[in-house]
């Protein structure tokens, strides 16, 4: 097979939000620290919701993005814990997939505490093909050729083979 097919995974990223700012997302951050072993990054609200008592620009989240052999032994990880279980209706058109995870507790080493209290998380994957730089390069970039394109029946046999996931 062309090397230039094969898809692999570009990144990982994975958001807990908390919906207030204070000690609930401080929690969430240590949590999502120890989970990852990465430092996180505050996401903030886009707009403002009153009846959520949300503020625009106020932080409600936190989010790590993972690349390389640490996003693919999560993701591992991850998948483990949803049981190599994923509806194909969790893969959108390019290929990229969402999935989410209800307690953290369900990963190995993670006890509860009730002074923290349990945490769910977003785990989305965004899958690629060599060669898809030359979309988001500065210099002389172009677009990606349909026949090039990474489809969602083409992300479903990639995460079937490689990690022996079931797609539902």
């Amino acid at each position: 097979m062309n090397p230039m097919r094969i898809p692999s995974i570009d990144k990982i990223t994975v958001h807990i939000g908390t919906g207030e700012s204070g000690e609930r997302l401080t929690n969430a951050e240590k949590l999502l620290e120890a989970i990852v072993k990465q430092k996180t990054v505050r996401a903030k609200a886009t707009k403002t919701i009153p009846n959520f008592s949300i503020k625009k620009h106020e932080p409600i989240g936190c989010k790590v993005t993972l690349r390389g052999k640490k996003a693919v032994d999560f993701l591992k990880t991850a998948l483990k814990i949803v049981a190599n279980k994923i509806n194909e209706s969790q893969f959108d058109q390019q290929g990229n997939f969402s999935f989410g995870i209800e307690e953290h507790t369900d990963f190995p080493g993670m006890k509860y505490d009730p002074s923290i209290g349990i945490y769910g998380m977003d785990v989305n994957v965004a899958v690629k093909r060599p060669g898809f730089r030359i979309k988001r390069r500065k210099i002389q970039n172009h677009k990606i050729p349909h026949n090039h394109r990474l489809t969602k029946e083409d992300a479903i046999s990639f995460v079937k083979s490689d990690f022996g996931v079931e797609v539902i």
